[in-house]
């Protein structure tokens, strides 16, 4: 086993994979930016190492300090967590080639199933259905031919990422080239490549994607599903354990594992990996991507199965065999997570940049929240808005969901906005307690909700609640840190908007 690790990431990732090596008695070393000197991820790990300024084209994207850093540091591996290197196959080939263990999927792998259009092709001669569209990288004149051949709407796709971005959906032939135009723009800023390609839109489909696990030995399993329909501008916002769906349905998880260990199996795929797909109102599914990383939404599968993803992918990366074969893999009770932004649901989704002044978490039975931010941190334009990671445990589905909104209700942050308040309003809706989801839920959900009425100044409250507290009125005593009046205030007896 490795005596140390350099984690090539920041924020609640880097968070996450040094509490799983301090667990596993591993010692690791942390990488920063300028603005992230005072970041959690650097003061938890055992070893730190600057290596640039703060944008992540002069710090976590480059290759070359990641590697001198690990080699000055005595790292004998690198967890890239994910974003930024995560999925690039250059990384994982530079690793090897210095004499460092990647922990993650081999560069073949990540360069089969890295490019869309290749990973489709890979895809249909494992047999697992896709959706129809362009083969390989389209010419806008290979764009109008699809569009006329297919009908519209089609959606536009980079060809190198994922996460939503360069991904462009067209309605009628006369946006087409506008569309491309901005879609190839923004895969190159975010991706390094301009190629883009195209699929058939599926109204109103339902995401839903298969984690897969595999050692360097040859086996190869599935965890089980997480449903991942409810995303605002392509981004998975809330993901779930197991799907509504195919907890009614249960022979789709098999047909879905199936398809996702053939379709990973055909790139002789090892670690930890998300097969994808889209599935139709008629329950049939189709290959929509691979993911060659560890997903942000890996702790509901976590909570579910009662594995630890992140530990096996460095047990895994070590040479050990996975520790369970298929049939052993089992599901018990349902998670829920919420993706916690700093950013306004009501403004199109704006990032909310600014100084954490207060911040109250939820605790409690079932409730895990992996982050990374404390009070009086700052969060940072240069990066990802994403705050925390919150998710539940329980028996049935219904009791996740009022366990969820008992830790929404907790949790509270002072001096940006979040979008806490949006996740209470969409749990408590009707048609997400019905399961009734597809990827334009939010869409639809913000067409016929107003937000939240505003109760006021929050510190005024604040003051409010402190003196009612001085006048020895009933105020339940905290149980999270912080004063009597901000537990007063998150037990719900002054509804405010978060």
């Amino acid at each position: 086993m490795f005596q140390k690790v350099l984690i090539a990431n920041r924020g609640e990732i880097a968070v996450r994979v040094i509490r799983a090596l301090r667990e596993m008695g591993i010692r690791s070393v942390a990488v920063f930016s300028e603005v992230d000197r005072t970041s959690l991820h650097v003061r938890m790990a055992d070893e730190a190492a600057y290596i640039g300024l703060s944008p992540s084209s002069e710090s976590y994207l480059r290759i070359d300090r990641l590697l001198d850093a690990a080699k000055k540091h005595g790292a004998e591996a690198i967890h890239p967590g994910y974003g930024f290197l995560s999925e690039n196959a250059e990384f994982a080939a530079a690793c090897e080639d210095a004499g460092l263990v990647f922990i993650g999927p081999s560069a073949d792998s990540i360069r089969a199933m890295g490019s869309k259009t290749e990973a489709r092709r890979n895809a249909i001669q494992a047999g697992a259905p896709v959706v129809p569209g362009t083969e390989g990288v389209a010419t806008l004149e290979q764009l109008r031919a699809f569009g006329e051949r297919a009908g519209y709407p089609i959606l536009l796709k980079a060809v190198a990422g994922g996460g939503g971005k360069g991904m462009r959906v067209v309605d009628r032939a006369s946006a087409l080239e506008a569309a491309a135009r901005d879609a190839a723009s923004e895969a190159g800023r975010s991706f390094g490549s301009p190629e883009i390609y195209a699929e058939k839109l599926i109204a109103r489909p339902r995401h839903i994607e298969i984690q897969v696990l595999g050692d360097r030995h040859g086996n190869l399993v599935h965890l089980g599903e997480r449903e991942c329909s409810l995303q605002r501008r392509h981004q998975k916002v809330v993901e779930e354990a197991p799907s509504p769906l195919v907890a009614l349905h249960p022979e789709m998880r098999q047909a879905m594992g199936e398809a996702a260990v053939r379709a990973a199996r055909s790139v002789g795929y090892y670690n930890a990996g998300t097969v994808e797909f889209l599935v139709d109102d008629e329950r049939r599914f189709y290959f929509l991507e691979m993911n060659t990383r560890l997903q942000v939404e890996h702790p509901v599968t976590e909570l579910v199965t009662g594995l630890d993803l992140v530990k096996l992918q460095v047990e895994i990366a070590a040479g050990e065999r996975l520790p369970f074969a298929q049939e052993e893999v089992t599901w018990r009770g349902a998670a829920i997570e919420c993706r916690i932004y700093a950013e306004d649901p009501y403004n199109g989704f704006l990032p909310s940049p600014g100084t954490l002044s207060r911040l109250d978490r939820p605790h409690g039975p079932g409730v895990r929240l992996d982050s990374y931010v404390y009070p009086g941190w700052t969060v940072p334009l240069e990066y990802d808005p994403l705050l925390a990671k919150l998710a539940v445990w329980h028996a049935t589905r219904g009791d996740a969901i009022s366990r969820m909104l008992r830790a929404l209700g907790e949790y509270d942050v002072g001096g940006i906005k979040t979008n806490i308040g949006f996740f209470r309003q969409i749990l408590e809706d009707p048609a997400f307690q019905a399961g009734h989801l597809h990827t334009g839920f939010i869409e639809e959900f913000l067409a016929r909700h107003e937000p939240p009425a505003p109760h006021g100044d929050v510190e005024a409250v604040a003051a409010l609640a402190a003196a009612l507290d001085h006048q020895g009125s009933e105020v339940p005593a905290a149980e999270a840190p912080g004063n009597r009046a901000s537990a007063w205030l998150a037990s719900g007896r002054l509804e405010l908007l978060r």
